[in-house]
């Protein structure tokens, strides 16, 4: 059984900084990337970041570029995404997920491709 577990979401104001944390387990687990995505209230869920282990190439999407960087350990199955500059429209629910494989042509960008997930974190930013 694989666990996903995301930390240190909460409410910071616009401008400021948040880093989230995301450790993935299990027995004889191992990914092909991690990645970030979020989902505010009302709105579908949208890709933010990810990471491809082979290579360490990382995707962002553009509303995040330049202020958000996402990082990670392989070997611990670890990633991080350090959250800068931190706008209102940021304000969501952050969920942290990961791959075993290379499913679809979006990958790996596309949620469809990730087969575990954390239960989210919430990043608030007031104005």
């Amino acid at each position: 059984q694989v666990q996903v577990v995301e930390s240190g979401g909460g409410l910071v104001q616009a401008g400021g900084s948040l880093r989230l944390s995301c450790a993935a387990s299990g027995r004889t687990f191992s990914s092909t990337s991690m990645g970030w995505f979020r989902q505010a209230p009302g709105k579908e869920r949208e890709f933010v970041a990810a990471i491809k282990w082979s290579g360490g190439s990382t995707y962002y999407a553009d509303s995040v570029k330049g202020r958000f960087t996402i990082s990670g350990d392989n070997a611990k199955n670890t990633v991080y995404l350090q959250m800068n500059s931190l706008k209102p429209e940021d304000t969501a629910v952050y969920y942290c997920a990961a791959a075993r494989g290379v499913y679809y042509w979006d990958y790996p960008r596309g949620p469809r491709n990730y087969d575990y997930w954390g239960q989210g974190t919430q990043v608030t930013v007031s104005s």
